[in-house]
């Protein structure tokens, strides 16, 4: 292919709007982009508002300075600190049940031991059974049926003794 053909490709090319073509003739290979005429155009969506998150953040701390300035409301300590928590290895959705027509793994009150499944989590169309890996009873359920949760999240709470 001499230059004569190859200008008047890259012509035909410019002409027809086309931003890339690629030619194969035996051992040569062209490859032509063209530049578009029509600038870039940059979609910048703006951020969530971060106020309203501070606003939220302030409240509590102004609850916390009110509590503790009252020794009468820090008598009730909550014994939480005894208990073992059964936390989510995964993200997913929490279920109680093996299936809405079945009982639930457990409820509060019941004794579990190491290896037994206490929920079911779904991520992904697939059903994970989670087990415990500590034996006691169960104090406490902290999430609810049907209800979407992150890794590391905690489940259950569980007294040992």
């Amino acid at each position: 292919m001499d230059i004569k053909e190859i200008q008047n490709l890259i012509k035909f090319v410019a002409k027809s709007g086309a931003s890339e073509v690629k030619l194969e003739m035996g051992e040569t290979k062209i490859t032509i982009k063209t530049g578009s005429n029509v600038p870039e155009t940059t979609i910048i969506q703006a951020a969530p508002q971060v106020t309203a998150p501070q606003v939220v953040a302030t409240a509590p701390q102004i609850a916390q300075t009110e509590v503790s300035a009252t020794p009468v409301k820090e008598a009730p300590v909550n014994d939480d600190s005894k208990y073992v928590t059964v936390k989510s290895p995964i993200i997913g959705t929490f279920y109680r049940k093996p299936s809405p027509d079945k009982p639930t793994f457990v409820e509060v009150g019941s004794d579990i031991k190491i290896g037994d499944t206490v929920c079911v989590i779904e991520a992904m169309k697939l059903f994970n059974e989670i087990e415990s890996e500590v034996s006691g009873k169960i104090v406490k359920v902290l999430v609810d049926d049907s209800t979407p949760v992150e890794f590391d999240q905690p489940l259950f709470l569980v007294d040992p003794s």
